[in-house]
C-alpha cells in the first residue's frame, strides 16, 4: 500500500527507515542497455528518499534502460519522483514486471516507453492511504490530501491507458488486481512475455532476498512435466529368397502351374422356374342347424296350487242328501 511522508511532529518514526540495505540496483550489462532492478518497497519505509536512485539514474549513458520491477509499493511522493526521472531520461525505458508492481510501483511502471508483463506477474492499483495524528481538523485535512494524491495517481493511469481520472478513481477504490493479459486489455501494459529461458539474466542473490513474494501467495510459475516418449515400433526382419536365377524358365513355369489353384468351372446360367398355376380357393357353405323349439315355461308353483283353487265335493253333504231329497236318493239308486 502507498505511504505519504509522516509529519515530523511524530517522534520515533524517522528511526524506522531501513537504510542498511539497498532497495534498488543499477548495472550496465551491455554497451547499449543498462538494467535497473527495483526489487523492494519504493523509498524504503518512512524516511528514505529517492535521491540516490535519481543520482544513479543520471549516470546511465546507455541508449536503452530495462527497469525490472518486483515491488509492493511504498512512498507515494518518492515513487512519483522516480517516475518523473524515468520520463525525463533520454534513454528508451522498457519496464518489465517480473513479479508484482503494486500501488505506487504500478505508477512507476507507467513511466516506461513500453511495459511488459512476465508470466504470472501481477499489477495492482488502489487508493492512497496514510497515517495521521491530531484533532478533527487534522483528520479532515489529511483526507483532502489523500484525495488529491489519489487524483494524481489516477492521472498516471489515465495518461497511459486513456479514460478520465474519475473512471480510474473508481477502479482504484475497488482495489483492482490485473494478471498479464488483463493488464494488456486495460491498457496498462503492452505485452505478455513468454516464459524465461535458461541462461537469461536473473536477479542477484542479494536482490532476491529484499522482498518475499510468497506473502502474496506467489511461488513462481509451475514447470510442466515432460511427456513420456511413446515407444517406437520396430519391424521384424524378413528374408526373401528368389530361385528364378538358379533354375531354367521352363522349370519355373511348371512350378508356378503346380501351385496355382485350378480354375473354377463357369456356373450354368440360371433358368427361371415356371410360376405355379393359380388355383381358386374352394367356396365353403356353412348351413345353420334348425332352431330348436322353445319349451313352454311351466310355473311349478301355479301347478302345485291349482287343485286347491278348484272346489272339492263335500262327503257329508252327499251322505245326507237322500235324507233331505228322497228323489235324489232313488235316482241315485236307480243310477247305481
Amino acid at each position: 500500500m502507498p505511504f505519504i511522508d509522516v509529519p515530523d511532529r511524530i517522534p520515533g518514526l524517522r528511526a524506522q527507515a531501513r537504510s542498511d540495505r539497498p532497495w534498488y540496483r543499477i548495472t550496465n550489462q551491455a554497451a547499449d542497455e543498462a538494467e535497473v532492478m527495483l526489487y523492494d518497497e519504493v523509498g524504503g519505509w518512512y524516511g528514505s528518499t529517492a535521491d540516490d536512485f535519481i543520482n544513479d539514474l543520471r549516470g546511465i549513458t546507455a541508449p536503452n534502460i530495462l527497469l525490472r520491477v518486483n515491488s509492493p509499493g511504498g512512498s507515494v511522493t518518492e515513487g512519483i519522483a522516480i517516475a518523473n526521472a524515468l520520463r525525463s531520461h533520454p534513454a528508451n525505458v522498457t519496464v518489465q514486471v517480473d513479479g508484482i508492481a503494486a500501488s505506487i510501483a504500478s505508477v512507476i511502471a507507467m513511466a516506461g516507453d513500453r511495459v511488459r508483463m512476465m508470466p504470472n506477474a501481477l499489477l495492482m492499483v488502489h487508493e492512497a492511504s496514510g497515517i495521521c495524528a491530531g484533532d478533527a481538523a487534522e483528520m479532515v485535512k489529511m483526507a483532502e490530501i489523500l484525495d488529491k494524491i489519489s487524483d494524481s495517481i489516477a492521472g498516471a493511469y489515465s495518461a497511459r491507458a486513456g479514460g478520465t481520472e474519475a473512471d480510474w478513481r473508481q477502479v482504484m477504490k475497488e482495489e483492482t488486481w490485473y494478471r498479464g493479459e488483463e493488464a494488456v486489455a486495460a491498457g496498462l501494459a503492452d505485452e505478455v512475455v513468454a516464459a524465461t529461458k535458461r541462461g537469461d539474466s536473473a536477479p542477484e542473490p542479494e536482490m532476491q532476498q529484499q522482498f518475499d513474494l510468497t506473502a502474496y501467495g506467489y511461488h513462481g510459475p509451475a514447470r510442466p512435466k515432460a511427456p513420456t516418449p511413446a515407444p517406437v515400433a520396430v519391424a521384424e526382419p524378413s528374408l526373401t529368397i528368389s530361385i528364378e536365377g538358379a533354375v531354367d524358365a521352363d522349370l519355373v513355369a511348371r512350378m508356378r502351374a503346380a501351385v496355382q489353384p485350378p480354375a473354377a468351372a463357369p456356373e450354368p446360367p440360371a433358368v427361371a422356374e415356371p410360376e405355379p398355376p393359380v388355383v381358386p380357393a374352394p367356396v365353403v357353405v356353412v348351413e345353420e342347424p334348425p332352431a330348436e323349439p322353445v319349451p313352454d315355461l311351466v310355473d311349478e308353483w301355479t301347478h302345485a296350487w291349482a287343485h286347491l283353487l278348484e272346489p272339492q265335493p263335500d262327503p257329508w253333504a252327499e251322505a245326507f242328501a237322500h235324507l233331505v231329497n228322497p228323489q235324489a236318493s232313488s235316482s241315485a239308486a236307480t243310477e247305481a
